[in-house]
């Protein structure tokens, strides 16, 4: 039968399901709209099926609680997060250029980016109070230190991977973000050799 006919009409009595391969990242994709939009707590099954354009029994049939959809969300910002950040570092080929490499995912688009900051956000707020989301985000800095870890030792790494987020979030907070040259220095002598 083709698809045209599966969707057209019933079959047996039954109206038949139309083939929708796409509805589940469709689904997630609303929810991180709906987040950005309201909040973990605002986001509700009836919101995201809006959102996604879905009956709400899409929702309970793709995943079986809001927090399972929640995970799978927050797993995919954290995945397009970490690509952008894997992407910037496959650019460097020496430790000055990680030193700029780094410096410019403080201060630029991928980690300021007003929504994604957001989401961030709500994702660590929910991992503090739900333990088991934080695979999401060991998966998510285990990425980032990895990318930088190709420059730096392990240590260096992993005060590297902190500067990036906390001052990716002082920057976003702040009424007066440090600017650049601060963000620099700040780089420099976490990196510079005793």
């Amino acid at each position: 039968m083709s698809g045209e006919q599966e969707a057209a009409g019933p079959v047996h009595g039954r109206a038949r399901r139309r083939h929708d391969p796409e509805r589940r990242a469709r689904i997630s994709d609303a929810a991180l709209d709906v987040i950005a939009e309201h909040g973990v707590a605002g986001t509700t099954h009836r919101k995201i099926a809006a959102a996604a354009g879905v009956p709400l029994g899409s929702l309970t049939y793709h995943y079986a609680t809001l927090d399972e959809l929640l995970g799978e969300a927050f797993t995919k910002l954290a995945d397009r997060t970490a690509d952008g950040f894997e992407a910037a570092m496959a650019q460097v080929g020496n430790q000055d250029e990680a030193r700029d490499a780094v410096v410019s995912l403080i201060t630029g688009e991928l980690l300021n980016d007003p929504r994604t900051m957001v989401l961030s956000y709500e994702l660590y707020a929910l991992a503090v109070r739900r333990p088991e989301l934080r695979r999401v985000t060991h998966a998510w800095m285990a990425r980032s230190r990895a990318a930088i870890g190709r420059f730096f030792d392990p240590a260096t790494t992993l005060m590297l991977d902190a500067l990036i987020e906390g001052l990716s979030m002082h920057r976003a907070l702040s009424l007066d973000p440090m600017p650049r040259s601060t963000v620099e220095e700040a780089v420099e002598r976490i990196v510079r050799t005793p």
